[in-house]
């Protein structure tokens, strides 16, 4: 019942309604921006990925995980709230080797793992979209010592909003594919107050990287965050 609460269930069911996923070609690439070919790529989460764990909070329909299984050779979970998601992320990479996606909130998923991961991403998943006393301290559990998290969220500053000034959630929106806006709760933070509840999780932040996009506006539109667990 959350998930079919939530906009993300609406954005998917949309997509599921438009036509039937297909198999697909994985990526060359990871993007972690709204702007494809912009900024960096897998080597944020670590030099070498082969045959390493990794998860991703917030996998969509599966495109930067099966990236990572196929061209980097990782073992990826790719974790979604929305099982019509998950469906369509199998739908087209179900078939690669070393890839898994399961429907879950990201936080029970991570609470219940009896493993330790390699390497933690969120893009545009997530992070921001739960607690972060909550989920941060659930990371950096499942985390092993020295491993990475990364996760990009709407820059705060994008369309010239203003970072949320505590730490509470602020109403945002999603735009479904017929263009409905249906509001959301974000945690709508800049990289000094991301510093902080990282820090208060264990978590070290190692870099912190605004991207723009022309089509945006002048405004930065992706906050990008890198951390290790201490």
């Amino acid at each position: 019942m959350l998930a079919q609460a939530s906009p993300w269930y609406a954005h998917a069911l949309q997509r599921t309604a438009a036509g039937p996923a297909e198999p697909l070609a994985p990526p060359a690439r990871m993007e972690w921006t709204t702007r494809p070919g912009i900024g960096p790529g897998a080597e944020i989460l670590g030099p070498d990925l082969r045959r390493k764990r990794v998860v991703e909070l917030g996998c969509g329909p599966g495109h930067n995980a099966a990236c990572l299984a196929t061209r980097h050779a990782a073992h990826i979970t790719g974790v979604d709230l929305v099982g019509l998601q998950v469906r369509r992320a199998r739908s087209h990479y179900g078939r690669l080797n070393n890839l898994t996606f399961v429907a879950g909130h990201a936080l029970h998923y991570l609470q219940a793992a009896d493993e330790q991961f390699d390497a933690v991403y969120s893009i545009f998943g997530a992070i921001g979209l739960v607690a972060p006393e909550l989920l941060l301290p659930a990371i950096a559990n499942r985390l092993k010592p020295g491993c990475r998290l990364a996760f990009s969220v709407p820059h705060p500053q994008r369309g010239g909003r203003v970072p949320a000034a505590d730490g509470r959630p602020r109403r945002d929106y999603v735009t479904l594919p017929d263009r409905t806006r249906l509001p959301v709760a974000r945690w709508d933070f800049d990289a000094s107050r991301w510093e902080k509840h990282l820090d208060r999780a264990g978590l070290w932040l190692t870099s912190a990287q605004d991207f723009h996009d022309p089509r945006k506006g002048r405004w930065p539109a992706t906050l990008l965050i890198t951390a290790r667990k201490l």
